[in-house]
């Protein structure tokens, strides 16, 4: 097994261990953040129906054309102003495996300093 799949089955098992509490309802869906490489996307997903209300991501012309760096990125994926336009005020932060800091921590300040509460 190499490092990278011991990282994989590390963040798996820390994903799957947030997932056993973290459930989203209609009146307060799961805000879910995907970091690959290069991108990061969130969504607002309603568990009980199992759908997404609002996707965001970095790959939207207006961030990808920048010459910013990948923090610069995650502040202005911009999932808060999505979801109040949709009638979302609060949701529950599902960070999927990953640490909070780095991308992660400033996408949900973002999120927070937008209007979300969480």
């Amino acid at each position: 097994m190499n490092n990278t799949d011991k990282k994989n089955y590390r963040r798996k098992r820390i994903k799957m261990r947030i997932r056993k509490i973290v459930k989203g309802t209609p009146e307060k869906p799961r805000l879910s953040v995907f970091r690959s490489n290069c991108q990061i996307y969130a969504q607002i997903i309603d568990d009980t129906k199992g759908h997404t209300i609002v996707s965001a991501s970095s790959r939207i012309t207006e961030i990808s054309d920048k010459k910013i760096n990948k923090i610069e990125q995650a502040k202005l994926v911009g999932i808060a102003k999505k979801a109040l336009d949709a009638g979302i005020n609060s949701v529950v932060f599902d960070r999927n495996g990953y640490l909070y800091h780095g991308r992660i921590k400033t996408l949900a300040d973002a999120a927070r300093e937008g209007g979300l509460k969480f």
